[in-house]
C-alpha cells in the first residue's frame, strides 16, 4: 500500500481506519516521555498521553512524524521536520508531519511557552534516533554482519565491506519489523551532538509553504463540509448583561434557518452567512438584557488595586527605607492588549452517529477535546479535533468557546456548522492579556549600589517576576486582582508587564545613583549570558558614543532580560514629534540567545516578529471600555504596527553550541517597549510610566 499524507490537508481528510491501514504497511515506533515533556497535562486520549513523538515509516519509504503539536505560523512544522531528519539520516524532504490531530497523535500538551523546541523537539529526535538504530539492528541481522561494518546514508543501511543495501522501505515490508519495533525505546538512546550536525543548525523553510503561498492550503476558517451551514451567535450588548427575554420566531420562519436556545445561549445556523446574519439581526431586536455594572478603562488601574486580593503586600524591607543613603518608589501601569491574531476564532463542527469531529485553529488540541467532551458529556473516543494550520493565536487560542459553540449549533441543525467570529468578536469577547499595576520600591547604599529591592506584580502575573540583578534584600511577588475583563495568555504572559516594570526602573534607579544606564546594570548583573547579550547590544548600536548626543527630539535607550532560559537585550534610538505627540522608534538592535540555535531564518523571523509585536503595546495598542463596552473593537481603533512604523532592526542572534536550545518565540518582544520608555527620558528628561508609553503633556 502506497498512502501518502500531503502537508497541506491530510490532518482533516485521513480517517483513523485508513491511518491504522498505513501504520499496516510500516511501522510504529511510540517514545514514551517524562510528565514533564508532556506538561504535567492529564490524560484525555485514552492512555496515550506521555508518548512525546511517533515515527511511522511506510512501505514507499514516506515517513511520516505523529506529534500533538500545532503550526500557527512560528515554525514547529520546520523545526520538527528537522529533528527527525537529522535522526533518521534523510532529507527533511522525505519528512511529513502529522499535527494536532487528536484521534491520530500523542498529546505532547498545548503549544506554548516556548516550550516545542526544548521538549518536542528531543522527543522528536529520541524517537527517530530509536528508530534508525533498531532498523540497523534489523538489517544487520538480516545480513549476518557487525553493527560496526554498516553506515547510514540518506535514508539507506550500507554494509560497507560488501556495499549491499537495504533501504527503509525495504525494511518496512519486513515480517520480522513488528517484533523488532515492539522494543521499548532505551532511556539512554543516543542522538547526534551537535558538532555533527548535519540538518539541524542549518535554515529550513516552511514544508508546506507552496500551498501557503499559492492559497491552497486551507485554514480552519477554509474548512468546507457537505451540507454545511453557517452559524451565528447572539451576543450581549454590554459585558457581563443577562439574557431576560429573546423570541426566536422570527429567525424559525425564515426558509431553511435553525434557530437555538439554550439557557443564555442563543444562535442561528443557516445556508448562507448572510442568511446566518438576518436571522440572527432578527433575534437581535427582540433580545431583552439586564446590564450589570463595569468599571472603565480610564480608572481600571485604581480598581485593580482596590481589588487586590489580600490587599497589596507591604514592603518587609521597610526598616531599610529610613537608613538608605536613596530611595526610590514608582508605580507602573500597563493596559489590557488585544491578540489581534489574522485569523479570528473559527470551528467547523460535525456530528456523525454520536461522534463529535471539529476542525479548529488552536494552540491546546487536547485542552479543546477535554472541553467538548465535559461540554456534551462524550466519552473520549467520541470526540475529534482536528487542527489545520491557522493564522497566529500568540498565546491567545487556549479556549474552545468557538468550537462549542458551533458544535451546539451542528447538533440542533443535524448538519456541520461552520461558525467565525467577526473581528468584533474577537475584540470584544475573546480574552486579553491581562492589565498590570506594578509597585516598585528600592534603595541605594552611598556608591550607588542596590540594598533593597521590593516588586508587586498586581493581576497580570509572575512569569519573568523576578530581577536578575544583584538587589541585596530582594522580594518580588504578584498577587490576583477582579479583572472586569476575560483575560489569559499573551506572548511572553506577564513578562512583558514585569519586565517592563523593571527595566524602566532600573534606568531611574541610575539616574539617582548619577550612573550610565549600562554601567548600572552591569554592576548589578552577575549572570553571564545576560551580561553576553546586553553587552554585545551595546557594543553594535554603539551606545557609549550614542548616550553622550543630546537632542531634544532624539533619544536612545536601553532594556534586557530573560525568560524561559533565554536572554535579550535591545537598544532603540526614537524621534519625538512634539507638534504631533507622537513616538516614532527609529532603530532597533537587539541580540538574543537560545542556546544552539536550530532554524537560524526562522529564529531571525521569530525575533523580528516578536519587536514587531512589542512595538504595538509599547506605543499604541490598549483596549478602551467605558459603561460596558469596548470602543475600539476593530483595527481602526485598535492600531497593530503596520509596515510605516517598522523601524530599522540590527538583529544579532548569539550561537550557543555548548547550551541546550530553548525556545525562541517570547522572550525577545521582553525588552523592546522598556527601551523605548527609556530612550524617552533620554532625550526629555521626563519618564512615562504606562504601556502604552505617553508623550508627557509638558514637554508637547
Amino acid at each position: 500500500m502506497q498512502t501518502h499524507l500531503s502537508n497541506n490537508d491530510s490532518n482533516s481528510t485521513i480517517t483513523r481506519r485508513q491511518f491504522v491501514q498505513v501504520l499496516g504497511a510500516g511501522v510504529l515506533i511510540a517514545v514514551t516521555a517524562d510528565s514533564a515533556s508532556a506538561q504535567r497535562r492529564p490524560r484525555t486520549d485514552g492512555g496515550r498521553q506521555g508518548v512525546a513523538a511517533r515515527v511511522h515509516i511506510a512501505a514507499d519509504g514516506i515517513i511520516t512524524i505523529m506529534t500533538g503539536k500545532i503550526e500557527m505560523g512560528q515554525g514547529a512544522r520546520a523545526e520538527l521536520t528537522q529533528a527527525a531528519a537529522e535522526e533518521l539520516r534523510v532529507s527533511p524532504s522525505q519528512i511529513q508531519m502529522l499535527m494536532g490531530d487528536t484521534s491520530l497523535v500523542p498529546d505532547d500538551g498545548t503549544t506554548a511557552g516556548s516550550q516545542t523546541t526544548p521538549r518536542s523537539v528531543p522527543a522528536v529526535r529520541q524517537g527517530a534516533a530509536a528508530a534508525r538504530s533498531l532498523l540497523i539492528a534489523l538489517a544487520c541481522r538480516q545480513w549476518a554482519v557487525d553493527r560496526n561494518t554498516v553506515q547510514v546514508r540518506d535514508g539507506r543501511i550500507l554494509h560497507t565491506p560488501t556495499q549491499r543495501t537495504l533501504s527503509y522501505a525495504d525494511l518496512a515490508k519486513t515480517a520480522d519489523l513488528p517484533a523488532a519495533f515492539a522494543q521499548p525505546v532505551p532511556a539512554d538512546v543516543t542522538v547526534t551532538p551537535v558538532k555533527d550536525f548535519q540538518v539541524l543548525g542549518t535554515s529550513f523553510a516552511r514544508p508546506n509553504r507552496r500551498d501557503l503561498l499559492t492559497g491552497a492550503h486551507r485554514y480552519p476558517s477554509d474548512i468546507v463540509q457537505p451540507g454545511m451551514l453557517h452559524g451565528k451567535v447572539l451576543r450581549p450588548t454590554t459585558y457581563n448583561a443577562k439574557l431576560k427575554s429573546v423570541d426566536l420566531a422570527a429567525a424559525k420562519a425564515m426558509k431553511n434557518v435553525v434557530a437555538v436556545q439554550d439557557g443564555a445561549f442563543v444562535g442561528v445556523a443557516a445556508p448562507t452567512r448572510f442568511l446566518a446574519e438576518q436571522a440572527l439581526d432578527a433575534i437581535s431586536k427582540t433580545a431583552q438584557w439586564e446590564p450589570s455594572p463595569h468599571p472603565s478603562s480610564k480608572d481600571i488601574f485604581t480598581y485593580l488595586k482596590q481589588q487586590a486580593q489580600g490587599g497589596v503586600p507591604q514592603n518587609p524591607f521597610a526598616a531599610q527605607l529610613t537608613n538608605a543613603s536613596k530611595t526610590l518608589r514608582q508605580p507602573y501601569h500597563v493596559a489590557y492588549a488585544q491578540h489581534a491574531p489574522m485569523e479570528p476564532r473559527a470551528a467547523v463542527a460535525e456530528w456523525t452517529d454520536g461522534k463529535l469531529t471539529v476542525w479548529t485553529g488552536t494552540q491546546s488540541p487536547f485542552g479543546y477535546h477535554s472541553e467538548l467532551a465535559r461540554a456534551f458529556n462524550l466519552a473520549n473516543d467520541r470526540v475529534r479535533v482536528i487542527v489545520p494550520d491557522f493564522g497566529c493565536g500568540f498565546g491567545g487560542k487556549h479556549t474552545a468557546e468557538a468550537a462549542i459553540e458551533a458544535a451546539r449549533l451542528a447538533k440542533a441543525a443535524g448538519h456541520a456548522v461552520s461558525l467565525r467570529w467577526t473581528r468584533q468578536e474577537e475584540f470584544t469577547f475573546a480574552y486579553f492579556r491581562p492589565a498590570a499595576v506594578i509597585e516598585i520600591e528600592a534603595t541605594l547604599d552611598p556608591k550607588g549600589a542596590l540594598t533593597s529591592w521590593h516588586f508587586i506584580n498586581i493581576n497580570s502575573g509572575g512569569a519573568a517576576i523576578d530581577t536578575p540583578y544583584r538587589a541585596g534584600n530582594a522580594r518580588s511577588r504578584s498577587v490576583g486582582s477582579n479583572s472586569p475583563l476575560r483575560q489569559g495568555s499573551y506572548r511572553a504572559l506577564a513578562a512583558t508587564a514585569n519586565n517592563f516594570a523593571r527595566e524602566c526602573f532600573m534606568d531611574e534607579l541610575a539616574a539617582a545613583a548619577g550612573a550610565d544606564p549600562l554601567d548600572f546594570r552591569l554592576a548589578h548583573l552577575d549572570n553571564p549570558r545576560l551580561r553576553d547579550v546586553l553587552q554585545t547590544a551595546a557594543k553594535r548600536f554603539d551606545w557609549a558614543t550614542r548616550v553622550k548626543k543630546k537632542d531634544p527630539n532624539i533619544g536612545v535607550g536601553l532594556a534586557c532580560g530573560t525568560e524561559k532560559g533565554s536572554y535579550v537585550a535591545a537598544c532603540a534610538q526614537i524621534a519625538i514629534d512634539r507638534r504631533q505627540g507622537a513616538i516614532t522608534v527609529q532603530r532597533v538592535c537587539e541580540v538574543f540567545e537560545c542556546g544552539k540555535v536550530l532554524n537560524p531564518d526562522n529564529l531571525l523571523a521569530q525575533v523580528q516578529g516578536c519587536i514587531i509585536m512589542g512595538l504595538g503595546p509599547a506605543l499604541r495598542e490598549e483596549m478602551r471600555f467605558d459603561n460596558g463596552k469596548m470602543l475600539n473593537a476593530s483595527f481602526a481603533g485598535y492600531q497593530v504596527p503596520r509596515i510605516a512604523d517598522l523601524p530599522e532592526l540590527d538583529i544579532q542572534l548569539l550561537d550557543r553550541p555548548d547550551l541546550p536550545s530553548v525556545g525562541g518565540g517570547e522572550t525577545p518582544i521582553i525588552a523592546i517597549a522598556p527601551a523605548i520608555a527609556n530612550a524617552l527620558f533620554h532625550a526629555t528628561a521626563t519618564r512615562s510610566r504606562t504601556m502604552p508609553i505617553r508623550l508627557p503633556a509638558n514637554i508637547r
